[in-house]
This record gives C-alpha cells, structure tokens and sequence, in this order.
C-alpha cells in the first residue's frame, strides 16, 4: 500500500518498455521513493520501495524515450504536457513587479467576475507544488455578490453560536493547554474578530468577504499536508494578479 489520500489509498502502477529503454537512469535519479532500479543495463521496478509509487509522475516526464508509463493515483501518461519554452517564461524582473504590484485592499468593484478568468485561475491553481500526490486539495467557488454576502452571513451566525469558545471560562481552562502566546492571540486578536464580524453583520455591513464578486475557498482533506491549500490559494490569489483582478 501507498501513502493513503483521500481518494487512493493504492500505489500507482509502473510500466516499463524495455525496449525503448536506454538505461540512461534518469528515472532512478529523480525517483525519490526509490521504486526504480537499473538491472543489466535497464530500468526496473525496484524490489525494496520507500512506500509504494505515489504517482508524481517525474521519472515519466524526464523520460527521453517515453519508455515509463505511470498509471493510477490519478495519473497517467494523458497527463504528460510539453514544457512552454524558456524564452516565453516570466523573467525575474517581471515576476517580482507581479508580486510588488498586488495590493490587499479588499474593495471590490460590483461586477462579476468572467467565467473564463475563474478557470484561468483554476488552471493556475492546479500547478501548484503539493506534499504527496495526487492532491487532496478541493475548491470551493462562490462567484457573486449575493452568495458572497450569504456565506459571510451563515459563517457569522457559526460564530455567533461559538462564542463561548472566546470565552473567559475557556480561555482561563485552555492556558496552560496551549501557552501564553496562544492566550494572547486569543484574548486580543480572536475574540475582538468574532464582535467585529458578528457585530457588523448585524448592521447591514459585511467585513468578513467585504461582498466580493468571488470568492475561492481552497481547503484539504484530512490526509493533505495542511499546507497544501494555502499553496494553492496563494498560486490562485497571483493569478487574479495577473489577469488583473484585486485580491
């Protein structure tokens, strides 16, 4: 068995065409779960495995002579894509003026969002780097002002009804739990967040997602290295950058 997922809890099955083999090693060099070997003069299925073949695909890709065929977990040789040319790929200069450019504001203009920029974004999102393949990482897409302001009012309503968990009783119960620095962002941070939401919302005014035309809401299944979905997000958030959407 492989590293378990969500979705796949088998490893990935390796195929190799010896005749097309070479016997470069280039697979073996890149297989970090050591499932490839060189025996007389090929490639092979190595008998003595970290985990199992998770499916990340390398040792298909860095093939010259497509000789590895990489099934399951998700994947397959369908999922091969030849790399856009250097010469096309964003340069520093470019990228770090990207980045300096993007602005938290979080004043949105009232107007939706494009369907085709949403699965730009989403194409953007699914290159992200992730711990093990294949991802557990989902998306949730909220994409106008109305379901914006309705997630914002259901989630302050949650809160409303977790208040006790800011609490004094709890907080004084969970210090020596969780420490001082934990207490104090709880004290001063958490808790005047929950009045503020919950407060504001019951004005009229919404400064959770501030009525966003779009909202992408990325998280992880419970196997998914927790930092997975902020990766992605993140990849998302630098993506509206750049087909000029504020995020």
């Amino acid at each position: 068995m492989a590293i378990p997922t969500s979705r796949v809890r088998e490893k990935a099955e390796i195929t190799i065409d010896r005749e097309l083999c070479t016997g470069c090693a280039g697979c073996v060099e890149v297989c970090n779960d050591f499932s490839l070997t060189i025996k007389d003069n090929k490639a092979a299925i190595s008998d003595n495995p970290a985990f199992g073949c998770v499916g990340c695909g390398h040792c298909m890709a860095v093939c010259p002579t497509g000789a590895i065929r990489i099934n399951g977990r998700t994947i397959s040789p369908d999922d091969l894509f030849d790399l856009p040319d250097v010469n096309e790929a964003a340069g520093y200069n470019r990228l770090i003026n990207l980045l300096l450019r993007r602005r938290s504001v979080r004043e949105f203009i009232d107007k939706p969002v494009e369907p085709e920029k949403i699965e730009k974004i989403l194409s953007a999102a699914k290159t992200s780097p992730m711990g093990v393949p294949p991802s557990d990482v989902n998306v949730l897409i909220i994409d106008t002002k109305e379901k914006s302001r309705l997630f914002a009012r259901d989630f302050c309503d949650y809160l409303n009804e977790m208040r006790w968990f800011v609490s004094g009783w709890f907080l004084t119960l969970m210090r020596p739990f969780w420490g001082k620095a934990n207490d104090e962002m709880f004290r001063e941070f958490i808790r005047p967040l929950f009045d503020v939401y919950i407060t504001n919302m019951r004005n009229g005014k919404n400064v959770l997602t501030y009525d966003a035309p779009l909202i992408m809401y990325f998280y992880g299944s419970p196997y998914c290295d927790p930092a997975d979905p902020v990766i992605a997000a993140t990849t998302a958030m630098y993506a509206g950058e750049s087909l000029g959407l504020g995020t």
